[in-house]
Parts: C-alpha cells; structure tokens; sequence
C-alpha cells in the first residue's frame, strides 16, 4: 500500500470571521470513517446555516490523500504566516498517517496577499491545497 493510502487521515478546514453579521464561516472535514462534514454560515439577510454530511467513496479518499501528499504541505510551517485578524482567520488540520500539522493564518483574499507575504512559498501552498480539497469536496461529495 503506497505511504498516502496507509495509517490514519483527517483534515479539518475552516476559514471564518465575526463581523455585523455575527459569526461567519465555512468549514468541511474529511474524517476518518470516510464522513465529509460541511457547514456554510453566512448570515447574510438571516439565511440559515447549511450543514451536510456524506460519506465519501475510498477513491475519492484516496485523491485527497494524494493532494495532500504531493502538494508537500506537511514539511510547511507558519510561523511566517499572516497572523489571524479582525478580517478573519484560516485554520488547516491534518493526519495523515503518523503526521499531524495544524496552521492558522489569516484570510487570504487573493495570491497578491500570498506574494506579499514573508513565506509566499509556503502559503500558495496552502492556497491551493485548501481550493484543491474544497473543490474536491463540492465535486464528488454534492448533487448541484
């Protein structure tokens, strides 16, 4: 069995804020089990939270694993990532096998913030894996 497909997988992915609208944010997370958990409140014009849960194929299990295995972020750090603010925050959480990272950084609102900051390798690296799983997720996991 190839190093991604062994041992244990989580990620967990949430990017929110608490603005005049209250708490804001959108988060899923691929469990182990196999349950992708979403959750999407915006509270823009009092619409309500949209949360789903689905159970995932191992193929498409065993996607995210590559993603997250080729992208290389597990050897990233954030020390060097735009500290959360009033804007809002970004939080990555993952295991896969008997690695664990967890990053916290701010939102980012387009890759001119990721150039401009002190790790811009690093944090496109975040960049893109987190859409890569978001889209992922919306693709295999939920009817349009």
């Amino acid at each position: 069995m190839a190093e991604e497909e062994a041992g244990e997988f989580y990620l967990r992915y949430y990017v929110g804020h608490k603005g005049k609208f209250g708490h804001e944010f959108l988060e899923f997370e691929f469990r182990p089990d196999g349950k992708l958990r979403y959750a999407n409140n915006s509270n823009y014009k009092n619409d309500t939270m949209i949360r789903k849960e689905v159970f995932l194929t191992p193929a498409v299990l065993r996607e995210c694993r590559r993603i997250i295995s080729e992208s290389e972020i597990m050897k990233e750090d954030d020390n060097l990532w735009p500290e959360p603010d009033v804007i809002g925050r970004q939080e990555l959480e993952i295991v896969m096998g008997n690695e664990h990272i967890s990053f916290t950084t701010s939102k980012i609102g387009s890759l001119v913030d990721v150039q401009s900051s002190k790790d811009p390798e690093g944090l496109r690296i975040f960049y893109y894996l987190v859409q890569g799983c978001y889209l992922l997720m919306l693709f295999t996991a939920f009817e349009p």
